[in-house]
């Protein structure tokens, strides 16, 4: 038999078998929508070069698949889904599915992308969502009763009255301030007298505990949830935490004023000059539970210079330089440019948080998923009214985690006793 005729016959045999390895990664393959591939991809703001990359393919493979000229396996949109953050339904959908944020957008800063929201910031505004849920269904069953602070004032009442009652309800006065050492220890007193008062409060500058996947400024500093039972905050720890102390007492004022919403004010500007109404509303009640303006009038004097008026006053009430500053220019006790000038120093000499807590993963877990709402959900578990995994996944952590936190509280309890 010639070479010519031993090849046609392998050939022959070969060819059979071609034929069954494509037919069974022809079955493999997932039937996913092209436009829904790109959708997924620049919803992302990833390149076909940066998605290939998260996938491990050329980027011609991923023009291919959003061009139709190509079919990922299964396992490639499953790796897709999940380097794109969406459920894996999504990409055999016919068309892109409706995203709305289901919370009232205050947002005013510039660039904000109000109804283009990240995946990363839909992610967490759902997770809160989830949260809030089960913490008013587990206080509605422990027979709580309503808030009478939420919503106890409406969007027309004076911000100086509604600081006062804010004040009031968390019991924050002078004497509360002089025992802080300095404003992070005000910042925490804040929040423990915020949730001991009822209200719920995270504190996060990634997706759950994902570190990879970090919030951004840009997009929103906090959000709250108002609810006579189960009021909620989140406060985007990827801010300056100098700033938080504000954004905390801002989101107070909507849960006050029974307003949810989504805001990111604007700094550069007074509350005054804000673009949305009761964001507008909710600065001048943050500025004025802060830094008092009776007193803060007193207190400034024309003679020193800013730097050292902000360094006395950011003492004397406990509070951040940047806040001092907002209420000088907000006072018109400085200049625009001044303000400006000192504002750029100011943010840039500022470090975010990122959700951390000096390194401890639990102490950077009760900061994240609220200690209040933390020991509400391991006690539901211990007695079976919430099970292992519902509680693991509200607190994004895997179901052993739970035991380790379980003893790191009871610890805690028992050092502080």
């Amino acid at each position: 038999m010639s070479i010519a005729s031993s090849l046609g016959l392998w050939n022959s045999v070969k060819s059979p078998r071609q034929k069954l390895r494509r037919s069974k990664e022809a079955m493999t393959q997932a039937l996913v929508t092209p436009a829904l591939v790109r959708w997924a991809r620049e919803r992302n703001n990833l390149s076909p070069d940066s998605l290939a990359h998260k996938v491990s393919v050329s980027p011609a493979k991923v023009q291919a698949w959003e061009h139709g000229d190509a079919l990922p396996t299964f396992r490639q949109a499953q790796v897709l889904a999940d380097r794109l953050h969406v459920p894996f339904a999504f990409l055999f959908l016919s068309s892109p599915p409706s995203e709305n944020i289901p919370l009232p957008d205050l947002r005013t800063v510039s660039g904000a992308a109000a109804g283009s929201p990240s995946p990363d910031f839909l992610d967490i505004v759902q997770d809160a969502l989830r949260k809030q849920e089960w913490c008013r269904a587990y206080r509605l069953a422990e027979g709580y009763d309503p808030l009478p602070f939420v919503g106890h004032f409406s969007s027309g009442d004076a911000p100086e009255m509604i600081a006062s009652d804010i004040l009031s309800v968390l019991n924050i006065d002078s004497s509360m301030r002089l025992q802080a050492q300095n404003w992070e220890e005000f910042l925490r007193q804040l929040i423990q007298r915020a949730e001991s008062a009822g209200v719920v409060v995270l504190r996060n500058g990634v997706v759950g505990n994902n570190t990879h996947r970090k919030l951004r400024v840009q997009e929103f500093r906090g959000f709250a949830i108002s609810d006579d039972l189960a009021p909620l905050i989140f406060i985007n720890a990827q801010d300056a935490k100098a700033a938080q102390i504000f954004t905390l007492t801002h989101e107070l004022a909507h849960i006050w004023i029974g307003e949810s919403g989504i805001s990111n004010p604007n700094y550069t500007l007074r509350a005054s000059e804000q673009a949305n109404a009761i964001d507008r509303l909710c600065d001048q009640v943050a500025a004025e539970a802060l830094v008092p303006r009776a007193s803060f009038l007193l207190g400034w004097r024309d003679s020193e210079t800013i730097s050292i008026n902000l360094q006395r006053l950011s003492s004397l009430y406990r509070v951040s330089r940047f806040v001092v500053l907002r209420r000088a220019h907000e006072l018109q006790k400085i200049s625009l440019d001044e303000y400006r000038e000192y504002y750029e120093n100011l943010i840039s000499s500022l470090t975010p948080s990122g959700g951390q807590q000096g390194g401890d993963f639990y102490r950077t877990l009760l900061a994240r998923s609220s200690g209040t709402l933390t020991r509400a959900l391991l006690a539901a578990a211990s007695e079976g009214r919430t099970s292992e995994r519902d509680a693991a996944r509200l607190l994004n952590v895997k179901v052993k985690t739970l035991d380790d936190l379980r003893a790191r509280l009871t610890a805690s309890a028992m050092a502080g006793a």
